[in-house]
């Protein structure tokens, strides 16, 4: 059976995907997949064995596709409305809750009629008639500090937390050069957790992997973009939350995943606050897979290796079609 391996992509995230689609590369079992690496260059031009082609000369040279995209186009509907066109069975959400969740506010918008915590937020968006009144009312809105979002991009790219006007204006400004809108959260203190959920995995229609604790290291406020790539972050599998912390995050996790439709797995993150409960800040529809990447080491606790769980969902992809 021949498996496409997609990765690249006019990305943000073109980097990590590289690393997700060369895991995938070497974890897939050779005497069951011949895998074939399908690079998409940042200018959005797909390419097998090296040599430029179209998407549906690609498509239709492959059984299945195993979607290690990451961020803008691979995660956000674009791409799998093009494999969806041709008929290609791939892995991951379809396309409109790939661009639901990719979208913070309209993910939001979709958990907020379940028993889900979240944070308060305001938008801002460049098509504000008065953009500094909207900076200045997202300032008076929540006690500081906040976090500053931009509406549709992953790894926490652009994310960043302010603590006095300066910064939530610049913070604000420079999201709105890279996205549509931005996003203005009000700040929860707390140990940062996720949550993993597979489909149709051992006995169970949605599987919840155990929680990961994060540890950023003392000179970041958050895990941000570095901190997630960097290694210098410390994750713990089973985080040591309390039996009802991890048993709130799992189940979160999973309604999350059932609320907006997505598919075959995803990873959810959260804020554990000791005082207000665990709150629900955003999902990830396409994990990363790296050495870095946490999805991996929820597997690896419950005795789950990369192969087989790259087997898993090629096998949940071709039976979708």
């Amino acid at each position: 059976m021949i498996v496409g391996v997609l990765r690249g992509g006019p990305s943000s995230e073109y980097e990590v995907s590289l690393k997700t689609g060369a895991s995938v590369l070497k974890n897939l079992n050779r005497d069951r997949y011949e895998p074939r690496d399908i690079l998409i260059a940042k200018n959005g031009a797909w390419h097998m064995d090296g040599f430029r082609r179209g998407e549906d000369y690609i498509l239709h040279r492959v059984d299945v596709i195993f979607n290690a995209l990451h961020g803008e186009y691979g995660e956000d509907g674009k791409v799998q409305r093009i494999m969806e066109h041709f008929g290609a069975p791939f892995t991951g959400s379809l396309s409109l809750p790939s661009a639901i969740a990719m979208n913070k506010v309209m993910t939001k918008n979709n958990v907020a009629g379940t028993s889900v915590r979240l944070p308060r937020h305001i938008v801002i968006e460049n098509s504000d008639e008065n953009l500094e009144r909207k900076i200045i009312d997202a300032w008076k809105t929540f006690t500081q500090p906040s976090v500053v979002k931009p509406m549709a991009l992953g790894s926490s790219v652009g994310v960043g937390i302010a603590r006095d006007f300066p910064t939530l204006r610049a913070l604000i400004l420079g999201v709105l050069e890279k996205s549509d809108g931005a996003m203005v959260e009000e700040y929860i203190q707390g140990r940062e957790a996720t949550g993993g959920v597979v489909e149709n995995f051992r006995g169970e229609k949605i599987y919840q992997l155990l929680p990961v604790e994060i540890i950023p290291p003392p000179e970041r406020d958050f895990f941000d973009y570095q901190a997630k790539y960097s290694g210098i972050s410390r994750e713990i599998c089973p985080g040591n939350f309390s039996p009802e912390e991890k048993a709130e995050i799992q189940q979160a996790a999973a309604l999350v995943h059932k609320t907006l439709g997505l598919g075959h797995y995803s990873r959810s993150d959260f804020i554990v606050s000791p005082k207000r409960g665990i709150y629900f800040l955003e999902v990830n529809t396409l994990p990363g897979l790296t050495s870095e990447s946490l999805l991996p080491k929820s597997l690896a606790a419950i005795g789950c290796s990369l192969p087989d769980f790259l087997e898993h969902l090629i096998m949940l992809a071709l039976d979708r079609k």
